[in-house]
Protein backbone atom coordinates (compact mmCIF):
# COMPACT_ATOMS: atom_id res chain seq x y z
CA UNK A 1 0.00 0.00 0.00
CA UNK A 2 0.86 3.56 -0.31
CA UNK A 3 2.77 5.55 2.26
CA UNK A 4 0.70 7.78 4.47
CA UNK A 5 2.48 10.97 3.22
CA UNK A 6 1.57 10.53 -0.27
CA UNK A 7 -2.16 11.15 0.91
CA UNK A 8 -4.75 9.17 3.13
CA UNK A 9 -2.52 7.18 6.28
CA UNK A 10 -2.19 3.53 5.89
CA UNK A 11 -5.33 3.27 8.42
CA UNK A 12 -7.96 5.05 6.42
CA UNK A 13 -6.06 3.37 2.85
CA UNK A 14 -6.96 -0.15 4.13
CA UNK A 15 -10.38 0.84 5.53
CA UNK A 16 -11.68 1.64 1.94
CA UNK A 17 -8.93 -1.48 0.63
CA UNK A 18 -11.14 -3.87 3.01
CA UNK A 19 -14.47 -2.19 2.43
CA UNK A 20 -14.45 -2.39 -1.39
CA UNK A 21 -13.09 -5.79 -0.83
CA UNK A 22 -16.59 -6.60 1.23
CA UNK A 23 -18.80 -4.90 -0.68
CA UNK A 24 -17.25 -6.46 -4.41
CA UNK A 25 -15.96 -9.70 -3.70
CA UNK A 26 -17.47 -11.19 -0.57
CA UNK A 27 -21.29 -11.95 1.04
CA UNK A 28 -22.69 -11.79 4.18
CA UNK A 29 -21.04 -14.09 6.94
CA UNK A 30 -17.83 -14.91 4.88
CA UNK A 31 -14.68 -14.84 6.93
CA UNK A 32 -12.16 -12.27 6.56
CA UNK A 33 -8.59 -13.89 6.43
CA UNK A 34 -6.59 -13.08 10.09
CA UNK A 35 -5.01 -10.05 11.25
CA UNK A 36 -1.84 -12.12 10.59
CA UNK A 37 -2.83 -12.64 7.02
CA UNK A 38 -3.48 -9.33 6.45
CA UNK A 39 -0.48 -7.78 7.31
CA UNK A 40 1.35 -9.88 5.25
CA UNK A 41 -1.06 -9.09 2.32
CA UNK A 42 -1.36 -5.34 2.56
CA UNK A 43 2.20 -5.06 3.84
CA UNK A 44 0.93 -2.95 7.08
CA UNK A 45 1.25 -3.31 10.68
CA UNK A 46 -0.65 -5.08 12.82
CA UNK A 47 -1.69 -1.87 14.46
CA UNK A 48 -2.82 -0.33 11.05
CA UNK A 49 -4.78 -3.72 10.61
CA UNK A 50 -6.41 -3.43 13.79
CA UNK A 51 -7.73 0.06 13.79
CA UNK A 52 -9.42 -0.41 9.96
CA UNK A 53 -10.88 -3.63 11.84
CA UNK A 54 -12.33 -1.53 14.49
CA UNK A 55 -13.16 1.41 12.18
CA UNK A 56 -15.33 -0.87 9.87
CA UNK A 57 -16.60 -2.97 12.82
CA UNK A 58 -17.92 0.27 13.78
CA UNK A 59 -19.46 0.96 10.81
CA UNK A 60 -20.91 -2.46 10.71
CA UNK A 61 -19.48 -3.72 7.72
CA UNK A 62 -18.20 -6.62 9.76
CA UNK A 63 -18.93 -8.53 13.06
CA UNK A 64 -16.36 -10.39 15.45
CA UNK A 65 -17.08 -13.44 16.82
CA UNK A 66 -14.29 -14.50 20.40
CA UNK A 67 -11.99 -17.53 19.26
CA UNK A 68 -13.33 -17.63 16.20
CA UNK A 69 -12.44 -14.65 13.88
CA UNK A 70 -13.99 -11.69 11.82
CA UNK A 71 -17.26 -12.20 9.29
CA UNK A 72 -19.07 -9.85 7.04
CA UNK A 73 -22.10 -8.30 8.15
CA UNK A 74 -25.57 -9.40 7.02
CA UNK A 75 -26.66 -5.05 6.75
CA UNK A 76 -27.10 -5.08 3.00
CA UNK A 77 -29.08 -8.31 2.97
CA UNK A 78 -31.34 -8.47 6.13
CA UNK A 79 -30.90 -5.59 8.43
CA UNK A 80 -33.66 -4.13 10.19
CA UNK A 81 -35.72 -0.86 9.51
CA UNK A 82 -37.02 -0.29 13.04
CA UNK A 83 -38.12 3.20 12.67
CA UNK A 84 -41.61 3.44 13.28
CA UNK A 85 -41.43 -1.09 13.90
CA UNK A 86 -42.78 -0.99 17.46
CA UNK A 87 -43.17 -4.94 17.22
CA UNK A 88 -40.32 -6.95 17.00
CA UNK A 89 -41.62 -10.49 15.81
CA UNK A 90 -43.66 -8.44 12.92
CA UNK A 91 -40.85 -6.34 11.57
CA UNK A 92 -38.57 -9.93 11.23
CA UNK A 93 -41.60 -11.54 9.78
CA UNK A 94 -41.81 -8.83 7.24
CA UNK A 95 -38.21 -9.56 6.49
CA UNK A 96 -38.60 -13.09 6.07
CA UNK A 97 -36.75 -13.63 9.29
CA UNK A 98 -38.00 -16.31 11.69
CA UNK A 99 -38.67 -14.53 14.98
CA UNK A 100 -38.11 -15.75 18.44
CA UNK A 101 -38.21 -14.34 22.38
CA UNK A 102 -36.60 -15.71 25.67
CA UNK A 103 -37.96 -13.92 28.12
CA UNK A 104 -35.01 -14.18 31.19
CA UNK A 105 -36.46 -12.22 33.49
CA UNK A 106 -40.15 -11.12 34.63
CA UNK A 107 -40.68 -10.06 38.45
CA UNK A 108 -42.65 -7.06 40.06
CA UNK A 109 -40.37 -3.99 41.18
CA UNK A 110 -41.22 -0.39 43.40
CA UNK A 111 -40.58 2.08 40.34
CA UNK A 112 -37.63 3.85 40.64
CA UNK A 113 -37.62 7.46 40.02
CA UNK A 114 -36.26 7.39 36.67
CA UNK A 115 -39.00 4.22 35.44
CA UNK A 116 -41.57 6.37 37.63
CA UNK A 117 -40.28 9.44 35.27
CA UNK A 118 -40.16 7.41 32.18
CA UNK A 119 -44.17 5.98 32.76
CA UNK A 120 -45.17 9.22 34.52
CA UNK A 121 -46.57 7.37 37.67
CA UNK A 122 -45.16 8.04 41.43
CA UNK A 123 -42.38 7.08 43.16
CA UNK A 124 -42.51 3.80 44.46
CA UNK A 125 -45.27 2.45 42.30
CA UNK A 126 -45.34 -1.46 41.17
CA UNK A 127 -44.12 -2.01 37.34
CA UNK A 128 -43.57 -5.47 36.08
CA UNK A 129 -39.88 -5.23 34.76
CA UNK A 130 -39.78 -7.88 31.63
CA UNK A 131 -36.09 -9.02 30.14
CA UNK A 132 -36.15 -10.24 27.05
CA UNK A 133 -33.64 -11.60 24.34
CA UNK A 134 -34.81 -11.55 21.14
CA UNK A 135 -33.23 -13.19 17.83
CA UNK A 136 -33.85 -14.07 14.12
CA UNK A 137 -33.51 -17.12 12.70
CA UNK A 138 -31.49 -18.49 15.84
CA UNK A 139 -29.49 -15.11 15.78
CA UNK A 140 -29.44 -13.17 19.10
CA UNK A 141 -30.52 -9.66 18.01
CA UNK A 142 -31.60 -7.81 20.91
CA UNK A 143 -31.70 -7.69 24.47
CA UNK A 144 -34.86 -5.60 25.87
CA UNK A 145 -36.17 -4.59 29.52
CA UNK A 146 -39.27 -3.09 29.91
CA UNK A 147 -41.22 -1.71 32.58
CA UNK A 148 -45.24 -1.87 32.70
CA UNK A 149 -47.28 -0.01 35.21
CA UNK A 150 -49.10 -2.87 37.14
CA UNK A 151 -52.08 -0.81 37.12
CA UNK A 152 -52.67 -1.29 33.87
CA UNK A 153 -51.73 -4.96 33.06
CA UNK A 154 -53.47 -6.77 36.74
CA UNK A 155 -52.65 -10.58 37.12
CA UNK A 156 -50.42 -10.35 34.16
CA UNK A 157 -48.27 -13.93 34.76
CA UNK A 158 -45.37 -15.26 32.57
CA UNK A 159 -47.37 -18.20 30.56
CA UNK A 160 -49.73 -15.38 28.58
CA UNK A 161 -46.69 -13.41 28.16
CA UNK A 162 -44.59 -16.54 26.74
CA UNK A 163 -47.71 -17.25 24.76
CA UNK A 164 -47.98 -14.58 22.25
CA UNK A 165 -46.01 -10.94 21.46
CA UNK A 166 -46.21 -8.77 23.96
CA UNK A 167 -48.50 -6.20 21.96
CA UNK A 168 -50.64 -8.76 21.05
CA UNK A 169 -51.00 -9.06 24.87
CA UNK A 170 -51.49 -5.57 25.37
CA UNK A 171 -54.81 -5.32 22.79
CA UNK A 172 -55.95 -8.72 23.16
CA UNK A 173 -55.64 -9.31 27.00
CA UNK A 174 -55.69 -5.35 28.47
CA UNK A 175 -57.83 -3.43 26.03
CA UNK A 176 -54.28 -1.33 25.56
CA UNK A 177 -54.58 -0.28 22.11
CA UNK A 178 -50.99 1.60 20.83
CA UNK A 179 -51.74 4.82 19.76
CA UNK A 180 -47.83 5.94 18.70
CA UNK A 181 -44.32 5.55 20.32
CA UNK A 182 -41.64 7.64 20.81
CA UNK A 183 -37.81 5.84 20.28
CA UNK A 184 -34.42 7.79 20.61
CA UNK A 185 -31.20 6.30 20.18
CA UNK A 186 -27.76 6.58 20.49
CA UNK A 187 -24.66 4.25 19.48
CA UNK A 188 -22.83 2.83 22.15
CA UNK A 189 -20.37 0.26 23.89
CA UNK A 190 -21.77 -3.12 24.72
CA UNK A 191 -21.01 -4.08 28.60
CA UNK A 192 -20.08 -7.53 29.32
CA UNK A 193 -23.48 -8.57 30.65
CA UNK A 194 -25.02 -8.10 27.70
CA UNK A 195 -22.38 -9.19 25.18
CA UNK A 196 -22.64 -12.68 26.49
CA UNK A 197 -26.06 -12.57 25.65
CA UNK A 198 -25.91 -11.01 22.28
CA UNK A 199 -22.89 -13.40 21.46
CA UNK A 200 -20.64 -10.42 20.45
CA UNK A 201 -16.91 -9.37 21.93
CA UNK A 202 -16.88 -6.90 24.69
CA UNK A 203 -16.56 -3.19 23.80
CA UNK A 204 -18.25 -4.21 20.27
CA UNK A 205 -20.09 -1.01 19.03
CA UNK A 206 -24.40 -1.31 19.82
CA UNK A 207 -27.30 0.65 19.63
CA UNK A 208 -29.44 1.65 22.64
CA UNK A 209 -32.82 2.38 22.02
CA UNK A 210 -35.63 4.06 24.36
CA UNK A 211 -39.28 3.93 23.51
CA UNK A 212 -42.16 5.05 25.36
CA UNK A 213 -45.19 3.34 24.12
CA UNK A 214 -48.57 5.41 24.29
CA UNK A 215 -52.45 4.14 24.41
CA UNK A 216 -55.15 5.79 22.49
CA UNK A 217 -55.95 7.80 26.26
CA UNK A 218 -52.38 9.56 25.64
CA UNK A 219 -50.90 6.93 28.81
CA UNK A 220 -47.50 5.82 28.89
CA UNK A 221 -48.30 1.89 28.56
CA UNK A 222 -44.65 0.47 28.07
CA UNK A 223 -40.90 1.76 29.04
CA UNK A 224 -38.17 -0.46 26.85
CA UNK A 225 -34.44 0.41 27.15
CA UNK A 226 -33.20 -1.97 24.53
CA UNK A 227 -29.32 -3.10 23.34
CA UNK A 228 -29.17 -4.11 19.74
CA UNK A 229 -26.39 -5.56 17.46
CA UNK A 230 -24.71 -2.73 15.68
CA UNK A 231 -24.18 -5.64 12.52
CA UNK A 232 -27.79 -6.26 12.52
CA UNK A 233 -29.69 -3.17 12.78
CA UNK A 234 -29.59 0.36 11.02
CA UNK A 235 -32.15 3.02 10.79
CA UNK A 236 -33.72 4.75 7.88
CA UNK A 237 -35.79 8.26 8.06
CA UNK A 238 -37.16 10.06 5.81
CA UNK A 239 -37.53 13.81 6.77
CA UNK A 240 -40.37 15.41 4.65
CA UNK A 241 -40.70 19.52 4.62
CA UNK A 242 -43.60 21.04 5.51
CA UNK A 243 -44.84 23.83 3.15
Amino acid sequence: MESSSKGKSLYYQLVDVLKDRIETQMTAHDQLPSERELCQHYGVSRTTVRLALQELETLGCIYRRHGKGTFVSDLSVKSSNLAGAYSFTEAMKELGRLPKTVILEFRQIEATKKIAQALNIMLGEPVFKIKRLRLADAEPLMVERSYLPVKLFMNLDLPLLESKPLYDVFSQDYNQIVQFADEEFYASIVQKKDADLLRIADSAPVLHLIRSTYNHKNEIIEYTVSVARADQFHYKIRHVRSN
